[in-house]
């Protein structure tokens, strides 16, 4: 009797992140050949038959595992598609970036919203500057339940302060802040979009808008710290160190050219078929 394709008693090699178990997990095994009738040599790579059980080994091509299941009762084809026709799923490295740039797309979609929302809330200010500064001084001097107070020179902490930082500049000097935040906000929407579907560009474009705002960061920490500062500012640098380091930006480790081989040799059929364990006796576990 045999046992599964990949089921030795060997040690496995450990990793500290199994991003083909994670997409797997997420949208499914790739399974070839599950609606074929036969079964030929050359698709021992990614469907075997059991001679001991009436099922069929199917291989993974994301993640390597082997899944039971039972021959089609209804078979569609009568051969599991050849090589050429067979989509290799992302995998190894080529999926590890892909997983990573998606997450930073996704925090720069956050960025995005709140970034536009800033401008569009600072423009509607400036379009109705003074009634709505009025109104702020009004409601301010109601809280503070001095009927002679003036708002402007009184003390403000947290919300109500930086409400009269931005009720005490210029509709022009609004305006402008404004658009610099859509601007900077459409910048990250550019960089979610790129980023999202693996573009090379939107990589430089990351790695320079975030290493541009890294200096400033570390200014604002060192006149105030919290948390979210901290946060946000080892976020930033993780994403530049990943993008230089990894992505080989500028050049950087052989640059995008040994970035593209590696990526090419991870969904090849080379690197699939050394991957590929042979059958193993049961009872002795070679």
């Amino acid at each position: 009797m045999e046992r599964p394709p990949g089921a030795g008693r060997g040690p496995r090699k450990r990793r500290q992140i199994d991003w083909e178990l994670i997409a797997c997990g997420w949208s499914g095994h790739a399974l070839v050949g599950t609606d074929a009738a036969e079964l030929r040599p050359q698709d021992a790579p990614v469907a075997r038959e059991d001679p001991a059980h009436p099922v069929r080994w199917h291989r993974c091509l994301r993640c390597d595992s082997w899944v039971a299941l039972p021959p089609p009762s209804a078979p569609a084809t009568r051969h599991p598609p050849d090589r050429d026709a067979i989509t290799v799923p992302l995998r190894g490295r080529a999926l590890r970036d892909r997983v990573v740039l998606r997450l930073i797309a996704v925090d720069r979609v956050v960025h995005f919203l709140i970034l536009v929302l800033l401008g569009v809330v600072v423009l509607v200010v400036a379009a109705n500057e003074h009634s709505l500064r009025s109104s702020f001084y009004r409601v301010v001097t109601a809280l503070q339940g001095g009927v002679g107070a003036s708002p402007i020179q009184t003390t403000h902490v947290g919300i109500l302060k930086d409400l009269n930082k931005v009720f005490s500049l210029r509709s022009g000097d609004l305006r402008a802040i404004g658009a610099a935040l859509l601007a900077f906000g459409c910048l990250e929407g550019a960089e979610a979009v790129g980023l999202w579907f693996g573009r090379r560009w939107a990589e430089y474009l990351t790695f320079l808008a975030t290493a541009i705002l890294l200096p400033l960061e570390i200014y604002e920490l060192t006149d105030k710290i919290s948390a979210l500062k901290v946060i946000g500012f080892l976020i930033n640098l993780a994403v530049v160190v990943y993008l230089l380091y990894a992505k080989r930006l500028f050049g950087l480790r052989g640059g995008g050219a040994v970035d593209e081989a590696e990526r090419a040799a991870a969904l090849s059929w080379e690197t699939i078929e050394r991957h590929t364990p042979p059958w193993t006796e049961l009872g002795t576990g070679a």
